[in-house]
């Protein structure tokens, strides 16, 4: 079959943890910090709900060669500067210590209107997450793709895994965020629509009604997004590796890829049933890669390792690029590896057995986040 020669764009977001590196305490932005960065990354930065977060967000790329490059100066400024003012950065979904009652949030106003609206299900978001856009112009495509994507999102999220811990506790699950952040109204899995004036048609009953007068409150795993032309994946925790955000970017772009191909050629993807696909979700956060998916075509359960396996042969075909379908197949080595998730635990109870307290071992937990945050990145000296 030949390759797909379509042109996508590709961006990403990340939001990032600020922590003291001696305690591993999260720490609120000091002053002069975010002036810093907007100076070296302009827009490309911003604040998160919480003062000790922060957000980065790429330029629109035309590769995955450009998206690496691109990720890789905005952790390495982001953590530059976080030295600058004796702090670090860590890109998980939770953080092992931390409690959300002691968190303040930013004093804007999108922020401001947030705890007034959601009250603590807006104050416990001390969460991170990683969001991936794939540009497609043609907004109802957009809408036909987000239908037949949904059955992914599992999968893509058990790839990501890096939030077992909440509230200082382990919790026995590999992905915690996504239950936190199911709490807020408009969250989840999206809705299914016959098109893009469907999903308008929505919004305009919700503003008109006075529910949700903003389309960037629509928080669910996957939409069109508000901003840009483009099908934004959100159901991801952050990586804590940088190659593993890569993976699952490449994996998310050939997914796309598969379902361009399979439309134009008047086919799709089936689409089941949101209870079945809630059921894979569930256990990609309670079990991360170790998790067996259902295949609802097949009726039955697959390791990981196998649905990996039968979603890069999927995909192959229509990667044009040889090297970012290899940054794709690297999600063999996660599932053989671990996530981030899996390293934290393990780091949690080597440290255990090597004779430390609960809050020792996730202090190293946290020094364990620092170090393999910029695995492989040389943070940018600030001129």
């Amino acid at each position: 079959m030949a390759r797909d020669s379509q042109t996508l764009t590709l961006g990403l977001e990340e939001e990032y943890l600020l922590v003291d590196p001696a305690t591993g305490e999260l720490r609120e932005q000091p002053p002069g910090f975010m002036e810093r960065l907007r100076e070296l990354l302009g827009d490309h930065v911003s604040h998160e709900f919480l003062a000790v977060q922060v957000e980065v967000n790429s330029r629109v790329c035309h590769s995955g060669q450009e998206l690496a490059d691109e990720l890789r100066r905005l952790r390495a400024t982001v953590a530059a500067v976080a030295a600058e003012h004796g702090l670090a950065i860590v890109a998980a979904s939770t953080h092992p210590l931390a409690s959300w009652r002691q968190q303040r949030p930013v004093d804007l106003e999108r922020y401001r209107l947030l705890s007034r609206d959601f009250q603590a299900l807006a104050r416990r978001l001390v969460i991170c997450g990683m969001h991936l856009h794939v540009g497609i112009a043609d907004p109802d495509m957009r809408i036909d793709l987000m239908n037949q994507l949904v059955y992914f999102l599992p999968h893509l999220l058990a790839l990501s895994a890096s939030s077992p811990f909440w509230e200082g506790t382990l919790t026995g699950l590999r992905a915690f965020r996504p239950t936190i952040f199911g709490d807020l109204p408009r969250s989840g899995l999206p809705e299914r629509f016959a098109s893009y004036r469907d999903w308008e048609e929505m919004l305009a009953v919700l503003a008109r009604i006075g529910l949700c007068d903003d389309p960037t409150k629509i928080w669910w795993d996957l939409r069109p997004s508000a901003r840009q032309p483009t099908l934004e994946m959100r159901i991801c925790d952050v990586c804590t590796r940088m190659a593993d955000a890569l993976t699952i970017a490449a994996l998310y772009e050939g997914i796309v890829r598969l379902l361009l191909h399979l439309r134009h050629n008047n086919q799709s993807w089936r689409q089941y049933r949101r209870l079945f696909i809630e059921e894979n979700k569930w256990r990609a956060q309670r079990w991360g890669v170790a998790a067996e998916l259902a295949d609802f075509g097949a009726l039955q359960l697959k390791p990981m390792a196998v649905l990996v396996e039968e979603l890069l042969a999927l995909i192959q075909p229509h990667m044009p690029d040889p090297a970012w379908f290899d940054t794709a197949a690297r999600a063999r080595r996660i599932v053989a590896e671990g996530t981030s998730a899996d390293r934290q635990i393990r780091t949690y109870e080597a440290a255990i057995q090597a004779g430390a307290d609960e809050r020792e071992a996730r202090r190293e937990v946290v020094r364990h986040l620092v170090r393999e945050t910029l695995e492989g990145i040389a943070p940018a000296p600030c001129p």
